[in-house]
């Protein structure tokens, strides 16, 4: 019994798979979501990073973006996970991000919310802006949402997709929508 059919079968997958791989590379609508994206990438980070002080040992996933950079700054050993947006206020709200923070991916940051009681469309209506600040050790889970006017102390932890606004003392551990404290977390050496 021989192996040939099966041998001949995976041989031809194989040129197939090359023979479109080329293809591909001279198919123009390939180019044009290449630069479509490689235009989304500079815009969304590059542009905004550029304009945030950002210490030089922290750790940004490529895929996180900004808005407002120059109202933004980020300690030394932070750590953005994929896919996370840093909003700060287009005039005067700033974003800190304290040393040896830590975001988890999809956590969103924002400055920045339209009012919603003077009327319609949404768009039109004025924004408020608050600063946020999140202290030095601090822990963010998952799709997490931090809120304008939001000031975390050093060491908090935030779960998973919790939806955080106001004032938590250092050490809290938050979770719910809207966030609470539940707990405390240990300080370090203590």
């Amino acid at each position: 019994m021989s192996k040939k059919p099966g041998v001949q079968k995976v041989r031809k997958s194989r040129a197939q798979r090359l023979l479109r791989l080329i293809l591909a590379t001279f198919d123009p609508r390939a180019w044009a979501h290449f630069i479509k994206v490689m235009n989304f990438y500079n815009y969304n980070h590059l542009q905004e990073i550029r304009k945030a002080q950002v210490s030089r040992t922290a750790n940004i996933a490529p895929n996180s973006g900004f808005a407002n950079g120059q109202n933004v700054v980020i300690g030394e050993n932070v750590t953005i996970g994929a896919y996370c947006q840093i909003w700060a206020g287009p005039e005067k709200a700033r974003v800190v991000i304290g040393r040896d923070a830590l975001f988890a991916p999809d956590v969103m940051v924002t400055a920045t919310s339209y009012r919603y009681d003077e009327g319609a469309p949404v768009t039109d209506q004025a924004m408020d802006e608050a600063d946020i600040e999140i202290g030095a050790d601090c822990w963010i889970g998952r799709g997490a949402t931090i809120l304008a006017g939001t000031t975390l102390g050093e060491g908090c932890i935030v779960g998973a997709h919790a939806v955080v606004r106001g004032h938590f003392p250092p050490y809290s551990i938050l979770v719910g929508m809207p966030a609470r404290i539940v707990g405390q977390r240990k300080r370090f050496g203590a």
